[in-house]
């Protein structure tokens, strides 16, 4: 093993700040310790090398022997693996994967153990959190024995079964789990089609509701109450159905038994006595409230024990009273209308009128399903209001309830994506109605997006980040009008529907609110948090006319927002769709580029200014696509580095300009660029370090050069990989300095080897004093600094000329040669083949 390599495998686990990895001795004794060790446990190298492991774990698990077990079997099988809790400094306690591998030299000698652990702590409480809410929700369902309810996976398939289910169909679980749920249908309805007309109608409306025969395991027949629900996902992908299916055989029967005594009455007068014996007995049994009021008088001829109970809690309450005294008005007001519209006396049977609402009984209020009819009237017969109440108030709550949960978010209570294109459909077409009437307000969509979520995630973990939501959704809730739709459609993405007559300007001052109210900080759990938000607009009818075309120009204003810095707000303009088109089919043939290496490098000279000698080359990456031709870097490094394919392509770069340059029999240096984006992965020094092993370029020959933003984003973590970078022996540049947000203190952070003076002071050097002040005041830091200064762009003989007299160290432009493939260069030798780092 190379001492490059050494080197190598050290910054890989010394950069390591997820896993804790540290080495024992044979006996048990700390002998190193890495950075993820010291923030997963809490103690320093200095506080724990040379302490025994143990004190790591629990009392109780030392008590029991635990470390000593641990490193016994890892002795005899060669490793231990566990799940466990540990201890950290300060005594608290997480949930830790930990792995203990034994190390033997040559001779198999035990030489000690390496030891991995990782804080595990947020999954493993997510996941009982998980467990708690499914085990719940689990209960709360198999408890129903009243209905039936279970899931249909998109195909119709039954996935789960409760105990209501078994009770009213009479199948198990392991027998109906996996079959069509059209095996509860009867013969004729299968042939009709009936089982998937009501998936159908449930997929396209979002319910589907009926009444009939459905056959139970035994082939008896009951007539059932149905309702399905499709259920999606936040995307508003199909999951499946959610089905609720209630046995109302003994209501059917007895509705029917109701109607058939009517009839029976009306067509047998001399029977009348026993049929009038046999209804009250009907009547009587029936778990429906019925109550029967006389058309002439007002009062009440007939009230069964469930009426009673329901109006008064006794019974003998009701029978001889006035109907308008007794009863709660809304009844009262029902039969009286039914008695008004009912058929003269040889006119067809009555309609009943129905009604569902919430009334005032003697229990409180209760939702109520009432129907009401005339009846008699004909001959001698008296008219009668006959009146026919369910109470449905937990039907009606578990079907608000499951309503719900289908169309709010479970974290926020916020609408989610699909009440939000519902409700977004709807002021659509409100705004389109009132078109021809009068000037309508536009309707607006703003989309917004939390900026640095995932590092507050990532750095406090999820129930913080959660709670983060929870308060941010209340604020911006209040930021809004009365009227205006907040939806969470997923993540920390949230969206707003608002009516703004103002058009842009009013929906400008509405993100401008939004902006603000995020802005503020917010303390959770000891830790002060300041979060931005990022905004994208897009205006109805000017944008689009449709809640699709409307979110999609929403969000392609809010990628524009956050490609312009983010903490902002962009208006959505037919640019933005050009644009994300070619980005979309740049993307694309990016990463069939990569795999096809279509990707190359050209190289440009950089020379000494005294004497124009070649000093080195700037690698530079070439993209010919095999239909399009060249594509300017310009287009597709910003889409790598938004995308993550910058990694691999970084990586391609990095080994490609190693293997071509170790190669030139000149010895001279190569530059290679690095993406603000490569440094937020820690192996980038890994990386370089690997690909000059392979390639076996002097490290004093590799220069690499980075840009401003480098120090401006999370600059502590990204000097300490510069920092890294310099012990592996390389050069770093930094780059189109005098632009941007160019600061001295950069160079007292870090001592870099060089300064690249931006081409557009070099364009207008011979022009401009003040680009001439520019480059004068950087050549003179340079050589008070001892650092050397290269000035890009150069292009003629006066610019150089002016260069060399202002005591510019290096040029390079086309003056002194374009970019070329490294075969057109005036370097004899070939390149090496590539090694792989391990081959």
């Amino acid at each position: 093993m190379t001492a490059s390599t050494d080197v190598m495998y050290r910054l890989l686990v010394q950069g390591v700040t997820d896993y804790a990895i540290f080495m024992l001795d044979p006996h048990g004794i700390v002998v190193n310790w890495n950075a993820g060790a010291e923030r997963a446990k809490g103690y320093t190298g200095d506080e724990i090398v040379g302490r025994y492991f143990a004190c790591l774990y629990a009392p109780e698990d030392r008590a029991a022997g635990l470390p000593e077990a641990c490193l016994r079997e890892a002795r005899e099988t060669g490793r231990f693996e566990a799940e466990g809790w540990r201890v950290r400094r300060d005594g608290s306690r997480f949930w830790a994967d930990v792995v203990i591998d034994a190390i033997r030299d040559d001779d198999g000698i035990l030489i000690g153990f390496a030891k991995i652990t990782r804080d595990r702590t947020d999954r493993q409480l997510l996941l009982q959190r998980h467990r708690e809410e499914e085990r719940r929700f689990r209960l709360f369902v198999q408890g129903v024995t009243d209905y039936a309810i279970y899931m249909l996976d998109p195909s119709g398939h039954v996935v789960n079964w409760n105990a209501g289910a078994e009770r009213a169909k009479g199948y198990t679980a392991a027998e109906i789990v996996g079959r069509h749920f059209s095996c509860f249908y009867a013969p004729e309805d299968r042939a009709a089609g009936l089982p998937e007309a009501g998936l159908r109608q449930a997929r396209e409306t979002g319910r589907f509701e009926a009444e009939g025969w459905r056959v139970r395991r035994d082939g008896s027949r009951f007539w059932a109450d149905v309702v399905i629900d499709a259920i999606r996902d936040d995307d508003g992908t199909l999951i499946g159905f959610a089905k609720v299916t209630r046995d109302r055989t003994e209501k059917r029967v007895q509705d029917l038994q109701v109607v058939e005594a009517k009839e029976t009455a009306e067509r047998h007068r001399d029977e009348h006595a026993a049929a009038s014996a046999f209804l009250d007995s009907v009547v009587a049994t029936m778990p429906s409230s019925v109550v029967v009021q006389d058309g002439a008088t007002g009062r009440i001829r007939l009230a069964n024990r469930q009426a009673e109970l329901l109006l008064c809690r006794c019974t003998g309450e009701l029978i001889g009273r006035p109907a308008a005294a007794v009863l709660p008005p809304a009844l009262a007001t029902l039969l009286n209308a039914a008695l008004a519209d009912g058929p003269a006396a040889d006119g067809p049977a009555a309609v009943p009128v129905a009604v569902e609402a919430p009334v005032e009984t003697a229990w409180g209020l209760r939702i109520l399903r009432m129907r009401a009819l005339a009846i008699g009237g004909r001959g001698d017969q008296p008219r009668c209001g006959l009146l026919i109440v369910e109470d449905i108030s937990d039907e009606h709550a578990a079907s608000l309830q499951i309503h719900h949960l289908a169309h709010h978010d479970g974290l926020t209570g916020l609408p989610n994506r699909e009440l939000f294109r519902l409700r977004l459909g709807e002021a659509l077409a409100a705004g389109a109605a009132r078109v021809d009437t009068a000037p309508s307000p536009s309707t607006a969509v703003l989309c917004l997006d939390l900026d640095g979520f995932k590092g507050i995630n990532d750095t406090l973990g999820h129930p913080v980040g959660d709670h983060l939501l929870r308060f941010l959704a209340k604020r911006l809730r209040d930021a809004l009008r009365p009227g205006d739709t907040l939806a969470r459609l997923g993540g920390d993405a949230f969206a707003v529907i608002a009516a703004v007559p103002g058009a842009t300007a009013e929906a400008v001052a509405l993100a401008d609110r939004l902006i603000e109210a995020a802005r503020r900080p917010i303390e959770i759990d000891g830790h002060r948090i300041e979060i931005g938000l990022s905004i994208g607009i897009a205006l109805a009818p000017e944008d689009s006319d449709t809640a699709d075309g409307l979110l999609r120009c929403g969000e392609l204003a809010l990628y524009e927002a956050k490609r312009k810095g983010r903490g902002r707000h962009a208006r959505f303009h037919g640019a933005l769709e050009t644009s994300a088109r070619l980005r979309r089919l740049i993307e694309t043939d990016l990463r069939e580029a990569i795999a096809r290496r279509e990707l190359a490098l050209h190289y440009q000279p950089i020379v000494r200014a005294e004497d124009g000698e070649t000093v080195g080359y700037e690698a530079l990456l070439r993209w010919h696509h095999p239909s399009r031709g060249p594509i300017s870097p310009l287009d597709f490094i910003p889409v790598a580095e938004e995308t993550g394919m910058i990694d691999e392509i970084g990586t391609f770069v990095l080994h490609e300009a190693c293997r071509e340059a170790s190669g030139w029999t000149s010895g001279r240096s190569v530059a290679v660029n690095l993406s603000p984006a490569q440094f937020r992965n820690p192996a980038l020094a890994a990386q370089v370090a690997a690909a000059l092993a392979a390639s076996g370029l002097s490290p004093d020959r590799l220069e690499l050069e980075i840009t401003e933003s480098v120090l401006l984003d999370a600059s502590s973590n990204n000097v300490t990989v510069l920092r890294q970078l310099e012990q592996l022996g390389t050069r770093i540049a930094l780059d189109d300095f005098g632009t941007g947000y160019s600061s001295l203190s950069y160079l007292c952070t870090f001592r870099f080897g060089k300064l690249k003076i931006d081409r557009s002071f070099i364009r207008e050097i011979c022009d401009s004093r003040e680009a001439l002040a520019v480059v004068r005041a950087i050549t003179g830091l340079g050589r008070s600094l001892g650092i050397t200064v290269t000035a890009e762009g150069v292009e003629t003989p006066e610019q150089a000329a002016c260069l060399r007299q202002e005591g510019c160290t290096q040029l390079q432009g086309f003056l002194y040669g374009k970019p070329a493939p490294a075969g057109a260069l005036a370097e004899r030798a070939e390149a090496p083949p590539l090694r792989l780092a391990g081959a």
